[in-house]
């Protein structure tokens, strides 16, 4: 145990911190051991990944204290923030700041940073073609953590910017899966076009940041990012048609639509999709899935994670 090298891991009980916790202790001979760190220890989740054989340890992304001694003696730490816990893109950079700050005072050798572009880079707020959200972001939940890309920089801390995708567990967990229509057929929405949307499972996100600490130095400095695949909302209606063994027809609503939709977050979303598909190839063009696989031999395709988890996507 003393000569293994321990990676401290942000947010150890959500999607991508547990796959990458579960990824780290299923691989003993890999030279890593891993610490999850979760605001409460005596959670369900918590408690779950100690019997696994993680050392659990308490940290507040607010408290960087808390956080600097979490990440004391680690190696490496996988750092992430959470927006739609409070859906604010200040409190975020605050955390990403925090982290960074912790990161450096305990001197880890690499940080592995789950973040996204900056989309005002592509559409300046004097763009009118989606509207300028809390003032100065476009897509708040990106261009957050695309702008705290800067204070792991700023700080020197040797680092891996760790570009992800859409998750296929947003179908699951953020009420994105098919919904029965008036006629009772299932209907999946997303505003795409006919445009390729990069996506992944969430755990594969986990299992590529191990693979990019086991690569050692060699992503240090670098921006990676991730897909399992590319599917437009056509051809993901069809492999949903397949594993539900009834029609899943796609609704491909305009940007406009779904901002209206009205749900907590439906306007930064709706802007999300615009962007994705309006810059859909500097988009698609770095998440080439072959560098997921290279990371992650195990990378699942959606059809793959369908037959997984195709229970678990509520029919309503």
């Amino acid at each position: 145990m003393a000569d293994k090298k321990i990676i401290a891991v942000v947010g150890a009980t959500g999607a991508q911190g547990g796959g990458l916790v579960r990824a780290i202790v299923n691989d003993p001979g890999s030279g890593f051991v891993v610490r999850a760190i979760t605001r409460d220890v005596n959670s369900e989740k918590a408690r779950a990944l100690a019997k696994l054989g993680a050392e659990v340890v308490a940290a507040n992304l607010d408290d960087a204290d808390s956080l600097a001694r979490a990440f004391a003696g680690a190696y490496g730490v996988f750092c992430l923030t959470n927006f739609w816990e409070h859906f604010s893109p200040e409190k975020e950079y605050a955390q990403v700041k925090a982290q960074a700050a912790a990161a450096k005072k305990a001197g880890v050798q690499h940080a592995v940073w789950s973040t996204l572009e900056d989309t005002r880079k592509w559409v300046p707020l004097t763009d009118n073609r989606m509207p300028t959200l809390m003032g100065k972001y476009k897509v708040p939940h990106f261009d957050a953590k695309g702008e705290a890309d800067q204070e792991f920089t700023k700080l020197g801390v040797p680092t891996t910017f760790l570009l992800t995708s859409f998750y296929w567990d947003n179908l699951i967990s953020f009420g994105m899966g098919p919904k029965k229509g008036p006629d009772g057929a299932l209907v999946f929405t997303l505003p795409m076009g006919d445009k390729k949307l990069p996506c992944i499972a969430a755990e594969d996100i986990g299992k590529c940041a191990f693979g990019i600490f086991k690569k050692g130095r060699e992503y240090i400095g670098k921006t990676v990012a991730i897909a399992g695949e590319h599917l437009t909302g056509g051809e993901m209606a069809a492999a949903m048609t397949k594993a539900f063994g009834q029609p899943v027809r796609y609704n491909a609503v305009t940007p406009e639509q779904y901002r209206g939709f009205g749900f907590p977050g439906a306007d930064d979303l709706g802007n999300m999709f615009q962007f994705k598909h309006d810059f859909n190839e500097a988009f698609c063009g770095p998440r080439n899935p072959s560098i997921a696989r290279n990371l992650n031999p195990a990378l699942l395709t959606f059809e793959a994670w369908l037959a997984q988890n195709k229970n678990r996507i509520p029919l309503t």
